[in-house]
């Protein structure tokens, strides 16, 4: 389970705002997402960097990034972080599939998005993690005000187990909202346990063609994405990881990290370290415009 409590450890007109950006001497163009309380989201200093940048390390502190940004520390985040608007577009859904009845919260435009992004809970948790306004600084407030200002969709899924089971559950409603919105990109970020579905998606012969991007966030690696045809596709592969995480230890993704890079030189996968963080720091603190407009931009 992803937790906080080792501490240690005009709206709907602005849906036009997923603006495109063109190409220098092309004639594409690359989706964007437009900036949303950026300032108050933005990462803390960066303590060193290399890769060109694509392995950073950041300066958390408990004190400043829990105890003054929560109004009740892990509990409430201060009012200036969120926005409740967007609960006017979030939806509650339970969809009926050849796997059987599947519940799913679904935030913004469910047919006709431009951008799909997809948070798996980790053990213990639920579809209503992915939603909560006010748990881990704000951040899936943000998230879902980024998808639906965008003119984008935000799904957060139940899903039975982090097997087999869990991942066709999680494929089929991929798919369902799919349909919809043929044209999407599609990214899937997965807390913790969570990372068990990212990986076997990637392994997914019909979700990996159409991935835009993984996220995985505070979570595992998977020898087997080696084999993935999410792999052999170069899709973009974003980690965040606390160096005090004790249940999936910094060091070992680190090292998955370099062993894609050394496989596939020029992949592209980027790292983000955060100095005296534990294992719910990365949902807290990942900055998920920085990291979805940078896979937008390697988007074909």
């Amino acid at each position: 389970m992803v937790c906080e409590a080792n501490r240690r450890g005009g709206f709907l007109g602005t849906a036009l705002a997923l603006f495109f950006v063109a190409l220098s001497g092309a004639h594409a163009a690359t989706l964007q997402l437009a900036p949303y309380k950026d300032d108050l989201f933005a990462y803390p200093a960066e303590l060193s960097s290399r890769d060109n940048g694509d392995y950073r390390v950041f300066d958390y502190r408990e004190y400043r990034d829990i105890n003054q940004r929560d109004a009740i520390a892990e509990r409430r985040v201060d009012d200036q972080y969120v926005s409740l608007r967007v609960r006017r577009v979030q939806q509650d859904m339970a969809l009926d599939t050849p796997l059987g009845t599947l519940r799913t919260y679904a935030v913004g435009a469910q047919k006709g998005a431009g951008a799909i992004t997809v948070y798996l809970h980790g053990q213990g948790g639920s579809r209503s993690q992915g939603v909560d306004d006010f748990t881990f600084g704000g951040n899936f407030n943000r998230i879902k005000n980024l998808m639906a200002d965008n003119g984008g969709l935000y799904l957060s899924p139940d899903f039975s187990d982090f097997g087999d089971k869990g991942a066709g559950e999680v494929a089929a409603i991929i798919e369902h909202y799919l349909e919809g919105s043929p044209n999407a990109a599609l990214f899937v970020a997965c807390g913790s346990m969570g990372g068990h579905i990212c990986w076997k998606l990637a392994e997914n012969g019909k979700i990996a063609p159409k991935l835009s991007g993984l996220l995985l966030l505070g979570s595992m690696w998977d020898e087997d994405f080696f084999k993935s045809p999410a792999f052999k596709r170069k899709v973009p592969v974003f980690f965040a990881q606390g160096s005090h995480d004790k249940v999936f230890p910094v060091g070992r993704q680190e090292a998955f990290f370099e062993e894609i890079r050394k496989r596939a030189p020029g992949y592209p996968t980027r790292f983000a370290r955060f100095e005296t963080g534990t294992h719910g720091t990365p949902i807290r603190m990942a900055d998920w415009r920085q990291v979805l407009n940078w896979m937008l931009s390697l988007k074909k």
